[in-house]
């Protein structure tokens, strides 16, 4: 990029970078950072996300949003979540959600981490946001943040037959719709079988 490390672009100056690149970055610390490019289970999950979501709230106010739509962190960051759900103003040359109620983040290998305590913890700064999405796309897994009354707490839904509740929307979200067409592997076993040892 053309901008020197110790440069902290502004919002506007960062989408106006963004706009003359080939791939997609967030803002980070002032600073513009490359995102990882998506497998196609990655991305196969993301889309019956989008396609659950948009059945349940077409014709509402709020709206569903791809990876294109971004979140402003009250820090300054800006983020590019895998789905969120925005029922605030629709304009139509904004870049950013307005009122973000709720974002999804399907984990990658290169990032599960980072997603699971950084990124998590600056959604959950954002005052709109009332519900955080955690799919492990391994395994049939959601970690559903949820703001409460008392604060954020965590909720975990787990095997195709679960579902997960986002009040907010006023509905549910079931495994099933998330993990459509995919299979899951045998997690592999740490300690032999009887019958693998002739035992049995």
């Amino acid at each position: 990029m053309s901008h020197a490390t110790h440069d902290r672009l502004t919002e506007a100056a960062f989408f106006a970078w963004a706009e003359q690149q080939d791939i997609r970055h967030e803002l980070v610390d002032g600073q513009p950072q490359a995102m990882v490019g998506a497998t196609r289970r990655h991305d196969r999950i993301v889309a019956n996300i989008i396609a659950a979501l948009h059945g349940r709230l077409r014709g509402g106010r709020c709206v569903v949003n791809t990876a294109d739509t971004a979140i402003r962190i009250p820090n300054g960051n800006i983020r590019y979540p895998d789905v969120s759900v925005d029922c605030g103003r629709f304009l139509d040359e904004d870049r950013a959600a307005d009122a973000p109620v709720l974002v999804v983040e399907v984990l990658s290998r290169s990032t599960s981490a980072f997603d699971q305590s950084r990124k998590l913890e600056e959604y959950k700064s954002v005052p709109a946001l009332l519900h955080v999405l955690i799919v492990d796309p391994n395994r049939p897994r959601v970690i559903a943040h949820r703001r409460g009354a008392t604060g954020w707490e965590a909720e975990f839904a787990e095997e195709t037959t679960g579902a997960v509740r986002l009040d907010a929307l006023d509905l549910s979200l079931g495994l099933a719709e998330v993990y459509e067409g995919l299979e899951f592997r045998p997690v592999p076993r740490l300690v032999p079988t009887p019958q693998a040892d002739g035992l049995g």
